[in-house]
């Protein structure tokens, strides 16, 4: 990939932004490194590392390996045979401490399945003894423990004991000797223990003299009578260093036989950060993998540029390479053409480099071998300003390399193609070179001012207009990208904004061929027909989406009715048969009485306690009947005649309706419910009072108005739905029942609050979001919508 692109389209910039989020050194220089790729299974493999990382940040936050160190200048010392310093020995302490760190984090996800960082965090070796020998010898770059070894321990302990013998006899002369010395404390010359004495007393005090002070008044001595203990402590000090030199080479030779796992743990941290970096920069941006091909097809949905401010930033929809390999932008000035440019072909380096982009999911993108771009304008973020020469020279050198590799894959981005010049030159020639790029089979993006050129896109193949919206109403853009409506640059109306005179621009009008007026008159009455034809389409599609709804509403009620009389009329059978079952049984024991009381003298007594007990339980039969066809019956009241029109309620089906017929001979007639006609009983029906026909009155007269069906729940139902402190089970209940309500509203799009807490919720969330056929798209929030507690859906 050519370096000057990278620059052009401030490629650099994002490397920047992606280095901040390292926390190592060598992390940091990997990603200013990080440059596009053009092998697909690559590029695969670097948006799966990715997207693995930033699930892995939405569930327990980024791996953080601060304190890793390059090691590979103390570990060259060991293979020469040399030994390590007490600095280099906590390096790689700090190394290792980190891999224990890095195999803890790891650790807590063992029970989900690998992915596809996975391999590196079990490449990694925790050498725990190495790192605890070390971290039980040295204490610090100043201090090693007394324990490190016997030796220091035994040396250490003779230092001890000789310091306390030198410092008692030292008291014991500061409290003999006090009128003779400067002051009454004890000093160190030279790494030996003195007493400050007078100038006029130093030969009165025994011993050696190390030093005087600057005035000459204070002579620093050693007392006789401790030198031989000063000699003494001196030499336990180069033992001590002895021991310590012993010590690190030991420890020097523990970190050598491990060397190629230190090495091995250095190299997969790096990575680890590398991807982890990547991963942050996605959650930051709200970044989605997109998905590739090498078919040179460019969909982008939702698309944001990463350097615009997250609040203004205005998404935007391009495609190309699909029905048409060569796109004319055409607008305003400060419209969005450049920005929609360089998007474009930043979007491509950013996803060949293995980063996410800023998009919403299922944005498409192609793999190419070279991205040229000759930007500069005053939009830009660099200031820079082209000639035509220079712009010229560009092109030239484009076109030469893409003439000498054919066989490479291009995509071109032009930024007011052929500007700076006599316009009629200026067009032909930006015609001519769009046609070579054309013909050659170059993906192309360019933007123009020039009128030729959109007639060019609309009499040519392959080649399709587009637009940066402005709007008239307030005279000022909007941002939107319009694919195939060509756009007008709007210097009268944005002139007369900014308080031009009305005569100049009136003027200035006159001047304009009257073909020229024409193609812009028809380029208005395209925008108003095209707004007017978006409007009624997204009416029609409101209304069939109702439609669909209510049939599927009434169909689920049906079945429900249908399950409800089939339950009925089981039980009533089930009930039955057990009625059945006890009168046989009570019949027949009253004949097995009968032939008892035949055959002997019968108790009359007995006999009629039990014709007294027959007919309790035939009359607890007899009012339990009653009693259902009560409940049954006192529910409504069926009317006894209706007329046609009236409103009424089927009991059955508790839904309202119209009456279309009189009743027949045996009381049956029409009701119009919605869209369903059904043929009912009139005791089935219950007129409704004036409240309720005054409501669906008001409602029918609502739905006349706006040329739909009305449906109350869109009063009610809420735009957001909180599912924070609900397990995934729960939530996705609570959610399927919610989105069912909203998408029968008319709702465009709800917010789903999950938060940002481990991640599970969110990932039930979206799995679910998936499956649904009438969700049109999803996406995380963006800045000031939650972020990533957040989740944006779409409906169709």
């Amino acid at each position: 990939m050519n370096r000057k692109v990278l620059k052009t389209v401030e490629y650099n910039k994002i490397i920047n932004m992606l280095a901040t989020f390292a926390s190592s050194e060598d992390g940091k220089l990997k990603c200013e490194k990080l440059e596009p790729i053009t092998d697909l299974e690559a590029i695969t493999r670097a948006q799966k590392n990715t997207s693995d990382a930033l699930t892995r940040i939405f569930k327990k936050g980024a791996l953080d390996v601060s304190g890793t160190h390059n090691i590979n200048d103390a570990l060259a010392r060991l293979d020469i045979g040399g030994s390590i310093g007490v600095h280099e020995l906590l390096m790689c302490a700090s190394l290792l401490n980190i891999v224990k760190r890095a195999i803890a984090y790891n650790r807590s996800d063992r029970d989900e399945a690998p992915d596809s960082i996975t391999r590196y965090f079990n490449a990694l070796e925790p050498e725990a003894s190495v790192r605890d020998e070390i971290n039980r010898c040295i204490l610090s770059e100043d201090s090693i423990a007394d324990d490190a070894s016997v030796g220091l321990k035994n040396v250490r302990r003779q230092m001890s004991a000789t310091n306390d013998k030198i410092r008692s006899q030292m008291n014991t002369l500061l409290s003999t000797s006090a009128s003779y010395l400067q002051d009454n404390v004890i000093t160190m010359r030279n790494g030996r223990y003195c007493l400050p004495v007078k100038a006029e007393y130093k030969n009165t005090v025994k011993g050696m003299v190390h030093d005087q002070s600057s005035t000459g008044s204070t002579y620093f001595i050693e007392p006789a009578a401790i030198v031989d203990l000063n000699n003494k402590l001196r030499e336990l000090e180069l033992e001590e260093k002895e021991e310590i030199e012993k010590v690190l080479a030991t420890l020097s030779a523990m970190v050598f036989e491990i060397k190629d796992s230190l090495i091995q743990n250095y190299e997969n941290l790096i990575e680890l950060d590398f991807i982890f970096a990547k991963g942050q920069l996605a959650q930051q941006m709200n970044g989605v993998a997109p998905v590739f091909n090498d078919k040179g097809i460019i969909n982008l949905r939702g698309a944001r540029h990463p350097l615009i401010d997250p609040s203004q930033v205005v998404p935007i929809d391009i495609t190309l390479g699909d029905e048409y390999n060569l796109l004319i932008v055409t607008g305003p000035n400060t419209g969005g053409k450049t920005v929609s440019l360089k998007t474009c072909g930043l979007f491509c380096l950013m996803g060949q480099a293995g980063l996410h982009i800023p998009a919403k999911d299922r944005s498409q993108l192609s793999i190419f071998d070279e991205i040229f771009a000759d930007i500069g304008d005053e939009q830009s973020i660099e200031q820079s300003l082209s000639t035509f020469s220079s712009h010229m020279v560009n092109i030239v050198r484009t076109l030469a390399y893409i003439d000498k590799h054919p066989e490479k894959r291009y995509f071109t981005l032009f930024d007011e193609l052929c500007s700076g010049t006599d316009p009629a030159e200026g067009a032909a020639l930006a015609i001519s070179i769009l046609d070579r790029l054309l013909k050659l089979g170059v993906t192309t993006m360019a933007t123009t001012h020039y009128s030729e050129l959109k007639l060019y896109a609309l009499s040519t193949p392959n080649v399709e207009n587009a637009s940066c919206e402005f709007s008239m109403e307030t005279l000022s853009p909007t941002y939107n990208l319009l694919i195939g409506v060509p756009g007008k640059s709007n210097a009268f109306a944005i002139s007369h904004k900014l308080g031009l005179p009305n005569d100049i621009i009136d003027y200035a009008k006159e001047q304009i061929d009257e073909d020229s007026r024409s193609f812009e008159d028809v380029l208005i009455d395209l925008e108003q027909k095209r707004i007017q034809m978006e409007r009624d389409q997204d009416s029609i599609t409101r209304d069939k989406r109702q439609i669909e709804n209510l049939r599927e509403s009434i169909q689920q009620r049906e079945d429900r009715l249908k399950e409800s009389h089939d339950k009925i009329l089981r039980e009533a059978n089930e009930e039955a048969a057990k009625i059945l079952r006890d009168a046989k049984e009570l019949a027949d024991s009253t004949i097995r009485d009968f032939n008892k009381y035949a055959k002997s003298n019968p108790d009359i007594v007995k006999m009629e306690r039990q014709r007294s007990e027959l007919g309790k339980q035939v009359s607890k039969h007899q009012e339990k009947t009653s009693n259902m066809k009560k409940k049954a019956t006192s529910n409504h009241k069926a009317p006894k005649k209706v007329v046609v029109g009236d409103l009424v309620r089927v009991v059955s089906m508790n839904a309202k309706g119209t009456v279309l017929t009189l009743p027949d001979s045996r009381g049956n007639l029409k009701v119009q419910m919605g869209i369903i006609q059904s043929k009912v009983n009139i005791s089935d029906l219950e007129l409704l009072q004036e409240q309720d026909t005054a409501t669906m009155a008001k409602a029918g007269s609502k739905r006349k108005g706006g040329g739909g069906y009305g449906l109350g729940k869109a009063a009610t139902i809420s735009p957001e739905i909180n599912l924070i402190g609900l397990n995934s089970d729960e939530a996705i209940a609570r959610l399927d029942k919610y989105l069912d309500d909203a998408y029968i509203s008319h709702l465009k799009s709800v917010r789903i609050v999950h938060g940002k807490g481990s991640g599970v919720l969110r990932q039930a969330v979206q799995q679910y979001l998936k499956k649904q056929k009438y969700v049109d798209e999803f996406h995380l929030g963006e800045f000031g919508e939650g972020d990533s507690g957040v989740t944006i859906a779409t409906f169709k």
